[in-house]
């Protein structure tokens, strides 16, 4: 578990560490790096979201055993609590409940003074060896590619620099990001780590939101995801594509598709909650 955590070229970008690992909780540490980081410091959603991710897919290898390889994140959901600020933070998760293929998990990421930054709900699902069902194919969108004003500084921000992001669109509360396998979204055995997929989804519903709105004085920050990663991702180029379904006021929701970027197959879905306040 400590290999798998650590040395995925993911994880080791990352910089996190497992500190303790068995079949009903692991804790995981993350200490503050600036590659991690929206500007500001603030480390970035899909930081906080990955632990969660992590921390369950170890709960669960351990749980089931490694007969039941290879395994996947079939759903999570990520409430975003508050903001860590250039600190480091730890990840605490317990078994809620193992099944025969499904594993059910709780992760609470916290800084090191207490205060909550993130809860994370996993269901990671063992395969047991079975073939991947056929892929469905993602709706897409029109074709069109505005990166508008933001996306080169999206683009160019830390984090989504360090995965390679690349904003295509982003207008009129649609976006298009694409993400390459890269040399720091590999997971140690598969090509895509799934916190580097969360990453993407969770950026190209934020960016929708933002298309939705423009470039302006606004604090901004993902409120929620529910997220559904649909088998191990087996791609070598990834896209998102979001849109905006519903706006109140501040609060956006966004649906998001993640595809394989050659075939269009879907890889990923989900719908990212983002909150944009002047």
């Amino acid at each position: 578990m400590r290999s798998w955590v650590e040395e995925s070229a993911y994880g080791r970008g990352l910089g996190v560490r497992l500190a303790e690992a068995s079949g009903t909780g692991a804790r995981l540490s993350l200490p503050y790096r600036e590659p991690n980081s929206n500007p500001g410091g603030a480390l970035h959603g899909g930081c906080a979201a990955s632990l969660g991710l992590i921390g369950g897919q170890v709960v669960a290898r351990l749980a089931l055993g490694k007969a039941m390889a290879p395994f996947h994140t079939a759903a999570c959901q990520v409430s975003y609590l508050a903001a860590a600020i250039e600190e480091d933070v730890t990840a605490t998760t317990a078994l809620s409940r193992k099944g025969k293929e499904l594993c059910f998990a709780e992760t609470a990421v916290e800084t090191a003074e207490g205060k909550p930054i993130a809860r994370i709900s996993t269901v990671v699902r063992g395969r047991a060896g079975a073939e991947p069902a056929s892929p469905a194919s993602a709706h897409r969108d029109h074709g069109i590619g505005d990166p508008g004003p933001m996306g080169p500084f999206v683009s160019s921000m830390p984090f989504a620099s360090a995965r390679q992001m690349v904003v295509e669109h982003m207008a009129g509360g649609t976006s298009r990001i694409a993400m390459p396998l890269g040399d720091a979204n590999a997971d140690l055995d598969g090509p895509f780590h799934e916190g580097a997929v969360l990453a993407l989804l969770d950026t190209t519903g934020a960016m929708a939101a933002w298309g939705a709105v423009g470039p302006g004085r606004f604090k901004a920050s993902s409120a929620a995801i529910q997220a559904q990663i649909l088998g191990p991702v087996q791609s070598d180029d990834l896209v998102g594509f979001g849109h905006v379904v519903q706006r109140d006021d501040e609060l956006f929701w966004s649906d998001v598709e993640i595809a394989d970027a050659p075939t269009g197959e879907l890889r990923a879905r989900g719908t990212v909650v983002y909150r944009i306040v002047s």
